[in-house]
């Protein structure tokens, strides 16, 4: 068993280091494409589940889970931060430090298991802190605590997704996707459909969903013989060993809990447009997310294959990396985005109708913020990503926590703040927002990579062809 395990690590290593760019980067790319895209599919049927309720209960799903990804993103910072590490350790074939950086990262999220779950009985304050609507905390309180109790163990099948993503397993990690979303999904539906039950029974289908995940994920962490288990032999919690993790983690946390958070104020500011258009909002991020955040699994993949061959110390290939998934994302975005404009009519009917009928004003809603979100989201995202792989595989971590704050407070705060005081536009300013920020973020992102890739040209020596940001 041992040595099958290492044999296939060895193997992947091989050839992710040696074969066609082309074939790595989609082998690795597509799954967590697949994954990301199946994880806001089974969102939108939530919603669409919940529509079944009322539009209300669409609205209260959307804010308070916004409030639940901000806390998340302590985990997720964390474990995308240390599987870059995991990932250059593997790639310069160092299978001792691969072992210690996967025990200390499962050590450190048990830790922040621990904080998370003393932190429940303070989740009234946490809402009112987010300036959630009183309606809203009314009908949405006890789901919040449920889903804030899941989330300690979404933190552990963050980390044990990172570790797998990290040594390229990523068939598993979409075969796995597909089991969790097909218990949420049955279990809502039921819970829904059958039962005529309220939203604390979605958040509770979503527990059992991902403490199945975990289950699966246990199993696996504990193989013998494979360089990525875990073990407490292996935990080194002195500073030597997690500065590394930290260090590279610390801005991709700071990142995602200040998008998140600044998407709990972009909600409250939409909140003036009335409860509704919170409801909307968070539909045409799920529509427009199928796509966008389908280019970010690609991120993902070419991120772990650019940190492999750096640590294996081939620097052009892993340029050459960045050039092939900017090339695929782009492809992709412009399918996409077709694909989300000949279809918005059918989905927002879909979400507006509820077991009271069709809500014609909810319905025109989507549509109004749609139309904007779709055109500056898809396309631009998929530029983005592909910038920010790059970003990652060199661990420029700090740069990208830049970017995504200039994305959402100066580009999305700052200009909803000016349309809601100096215009007389009603929900669509929203979509506007939504387009211009993602927009300039993809102009910002462009502009700061051209100076990364000429410093990292002529520190690795590379030739001026390749260092050609256009595809050869």
């Amino acid at each position: 068993m041992k040595k099958n395990a290492l044999e296939q690590e060895e193997a992947f290593r091989d050839y992710a280091l040696q074969e066609n760019l082309w074939k790595v980067l989609l082998r690795t790319g597509t799954p967590l494409a697949f994954y990301q895209a199946l994880n806001t599919l089974y969102k939108m049927l939530d919603s669409l589940m919940a529509s079944h309720i009322n539009a209300e209960a669409v609205s209260a799903v959307a804010y308070l889970s916004q409030i639940n990804i901000t806390v998340s993103a302590i985990g997720m910072g964390l474990s995308m931060g240390s599987s870059l590490k995991i990932s250059e350790a593997y790639g310069a074939g160092d299978y001792g430090l691969v072992k210690q950086r996967v025990s200390n990262l499962f050590a450190m999220v048990g830790i922040l298991d621990i904080l998370l779950l003393s932190c429940i009985p303070f989740t009234g304050f946490l809402l009112k802190a987010a300036r959630t609507p009183e309606e809203l905390i009314a009908i949405g309180s006890t789901y919040f605590n449920i889903e804030l109790a899941g989330l300690a163990v979404a933190f552990f099948n963050n980390a044990y997704i990172a570790v797998e993503r990290s040594r390229g397993n990523t068939k598993r990690i979409f075969r796995l996707n597909m089991i969790v979303i097909v218990l949420k999904l049955a279990f809502t539906a039921f819970f829904v459909y059958v039962l005529e039950s309220g939203i604390t029974m979605i958040a509770i289908a979503s527990v059992i969903s991902q403490a199945v995940l975990m289950v699966i994920g246990l199993k696996n962490i504990s193989q013998k013989g494979s360089s990525f288990r875990f073990s407490m032999g292996n935990v080194c919690l002195h500073s030597k060993a997690v500065a590394p993790l930290l260090k590279i983690s610390f801005p991709l946390i700071v990142e995602k809990a200040a998008f998140s958070a600044g998407k709990v104020i972009v909600n409250s500011m939409c909140s003036a447009y009335g409860s509704l258009t919170v409801g909307a909002l968070g539909i045409c991020n799920n529509i427009t997310g199928i796509f966008s955040n389908a280019q970010s699994g690609y991120q993902e993949g070419c991120a772990a294959i650019i940190s492999q061959n750096l640590g294996a110390g081939k620097p052009a290939r892993a340029l050459e990396a960045f050039k092939k998934i900017f090339v695929i994302n782009l492809l992709f975005g412009s399918a996409g985005l077709i694909i989300s404009l000949l279809s918005i009519d059918t989905l927002s009917y879909l979400y507006a109708s509820s077991s009271h009928g069709l809500n014609a004003e909810f319905r025109d809603i989507i549509r109004n913020i749609f139309r904007y979100d779709a055109l500056g989201t898809i396309v631009p995202w998929g530029i983005g990503a592909s910038v920010m792989a790059f970003m990652y595989g060199l661990g420029k971590t700090r740069k990208i926590l830049f970017i995504n704050v200039c994305r959402l407070f100066l580009f999305r705060i700052l200009l909803l703040w000016i349309l809601q005081r100096f215009t007389s536009l009603g929900s669509e300013s929203v979509g506007i927002v939504m387009m211009a920020s993602n927009s300039l973020t993809a102009v910002l992102a462009c502009i700061l990579v051209i100076f990364d890739i000429r410093s990292f040209c002529r520190e690795n020596h590379l030739t001026s062809g390749k260092c050609r940001i256009s595809d050869e």
